[in-house]
């Protein structure tokens, strides 16, 4: 699927290089163009892809501060000098629009659902947000802020793509330490998903192309991706049980968001050389995948990919009702009210409603 890339804010800014350059490295073509965007002048010098500071007459390049009130603000009052600096990346080829977002600080969760809005306002393909969770560990300011910003993301793009902090780093490493190995793991893996169909090194039974994931992400609100991969043998027959194996290990263990099991709609993308695909395999997945995921609308196809490797991505649409999510909206809520408390002196009930006041 051929995307325009905004990274917004520190992580965002990161994220977004790290997958134009997995895209760029891999030859995979689908990353049409990227621009990173935030208050901060210092985070963005380190970046190898085209930047653009906002919020100067605000904060003077030194960043809102954790404030996202402060970032929807800005946003508001740049918006059109963001898609102006744009420039001619968003052509007829883009398929789709990614604002890449950490929803913890303040730049990156106060501007995705102002930028998301403006964007479906002039641009007639979706635009999808892929936001970053902060993890356990990370300080309540942070775990306040995406709870606060979350549902106004989800309503505004047309689908919310969630990476929590926590999922794809090793256990042995906090999240500060993983930051940079989250980011690789994110580029590896939403990257696959987004050359699903863009490069065809062979030529495979039943290939998925950009309309399966668009579709699959039509239901809006939330999504996740999961994502495992194993060796597998020359013979496709041999890999009927690896590639059930690697599907349930995607949707149980692998998933950006932990637990998300239930969902409307899924897809299953298996990626390697045609020829270790087996058929028997890819059925039983999708067989399976439908009894656990409680879908009715489970699409599936192969990414052909020149590699001794076989890997499985599910890509899940509609998983509100995830555990881990609402676990996360109990410390955002927590976290809310401790700054009340801290602040005001008040303990003010924290209603999800008030997500969408973010404005």
């Amino acid at each position: 699927m051929k995307v325009v890339l905004i990274g917004l804010g520190q992580a965002g800014g990161k994220v977004t290089e790290a997958l134009a350059t997995h895209d760029y490295e891999r030859g995979f073509d689908a990353v049409q163009g990227a621009l990173a965007v935030n208050t901060a002048k210092t985070d963005l010098q380190a970046l190898d892809i085209e930047t653009m500071v906002i919020g100067q007459d605000r904060v003077k390049g030194h960043g809102v501060g954790g404030d996202n009130e402060l970032g929807a603000e800005i946003m508001q009052a740049e918006a059109t000098e963001v898609l102006d600096g744009l420039g001619g990346r968003i052509t007829s080829r883009a398929e789709a629009i990614m604002v890449v977002a950490g929803l913890g600080g303040g730049t990156g969760s106060g501007g995705a659902p102002v930028l998301a809005k403006e964007l479906k306002r002039i641009y007639d393909v979706p635009v999808y947000v892929l936001g970053i969770l902060p993890g356990r560990s990370e300080g309540s300011i942070y775990q306040a802020n995406a709870g606060r910003s979350l549902k106004t993301v989800a309503r505004e793009a047309d689908a919310t793509l969630l990476v929590d902090n926590d999922a794809w780093h090793s256990a042995e490493e906090s999240v500060a330490e993983g930051f940079d190995t989250i980011n690789d793991n994110i580029a590896q893996r939403i990257g696959l998903l987004l050359a699903s169909g863009e490069i065809v090194e062979g030529v495979g039974e039943s290939v998925v192309d950009s309309s399966e994931i668009i579709n699959t992400l039509r239901p809006g609100g939330l999504a996740a991706l999961g994502y495992a991969s194993a060796e597998a043998s020359d013979d496709a027959d041999e890999n009927v049980n690896t590639i059930t194996s690697l599907t349930r290990n995607a949707l149980l263990t692998g998933t950006s968001l932990p637990n998300a099991v239930e969902a409307e709609t899924a897809l299953l993308v298996i990626a390697g050389q045609p020829e270790r695909i087996s058929r028997k395999g890819v059925e039983r997945a999708r067989s399976w995948l439908e009894e656990e995921t409680g879908s009715l609308e489970v699409r599936g196809g192969d990414f052909p990919l020149e590699s001794d490797r076989l890997a499985a991505l599910v890509l899940l649409g509609g998983v509100e009702r995830s555990q881990r999510l609402e676990a996360f909206l109990d410390r955002a809520a927590e976290a809310y009210q401790g700054a009340t408390d801290q602040s005001t002196g008040q303990v003010d009930d924290f209603q999800n409603d008030e997500l969408e006041d973010l404005f």
